[in-house]
């Protein structure tokens, strides 16, 4: 049996608890042996003998850190085969961890719209030859839209285009909503869509999530 560590909570403005409940219902489907956990003190122990780590961790400020221990037990598990999964505020967590953000191929930047701002966007499959984005189509979306700072190294699955509305001189400008990376032998999948469960509501981002966690999963 897959055995997953769901790590979740934090800043309350993402839901982090009803959005569990919503990603309960993926690992449910998945047959995966889930352990949810409410503190971040869990990564301060060895990690290996899982082989999923689902990222629900949420925080409001830019100083917010892992520590040192938290950092090298997470990054040491996932170079030895545990897969991350993580979606939206994942990476606006651990602002001041480097190494976290280079391990989870990005870090937000901001929503021009403004934060909670249901602002109306389009999600374009850039790739759909990977497992993760097989059979998910263009979607909407009507909620922030993320602009990410991303590692060039990435596959990008996923993009979205803005429309100046907000900020005109990012008219026309793409920024990455779903990627996949490697780091070390474990795989690592985020996208940015997630503000509330009702932005996860639709059926091809919840494929796009479920086949992720599938896909990161130590195979």
């Amino acid at each position: 049996m897959t055995n997953v560590l769901y790590l979740y909570g934090g800043w309350p403005g993402h839901s982090p608890y009803d959005v569990a409940g919503w990603t309960k219902g993926i690992t449910d489907e998945l047959g995966f042996d889930v352990e949810e956990s409410q503190d971040v003190f869990t990564l301060d122990r060895d990690l290996t003998g899982y082989d999923l780590i689902i990222l629900g961790w949420n925080n409001a400020l830019t100083t917010e850190d892992l520590s040192d221990s938290q950092e090298d037990h997470l990054l040491s598990a996932v170079e030895a085969g545990t897969g991350i999964a993580a979606w939206h505020g994942a990476a606006a967590a651990f602002r001041s961890s480097l190494r976290y953000h280079l391990m989870l191929g990005g870090d937000f930047l901001a929503h021009p719209a403004g934060e909670g701002f249901p602002h109306p966007y389009q999600v374009r499959i850039v790739d759909g030859n990977h497992d993760a984005s097989k059979g998910v189509g263009d979607f909407e979306v009507a909620s922030e839209q993320y602009y990410m700072s991303v590692d060039p190294n990435n596959r990008v699955l996923a993009e979205t285009t803005f429309d100046g509305q907000h900020l005109a001189w990012l008219d026309g400008l793409t920024s990455p909503v779903a990627w996949v990376r490697q780091w070390g032998a474990g795989r690592v999948f985020y996208h940015s869509i997630g503000h509330s469960t009702a932005d996860l509501a639709g059926a091809d981002v919840r494929r796009l999530t479920k086949q992720g966690i599938a896909w990161a999963a130590r195979h």
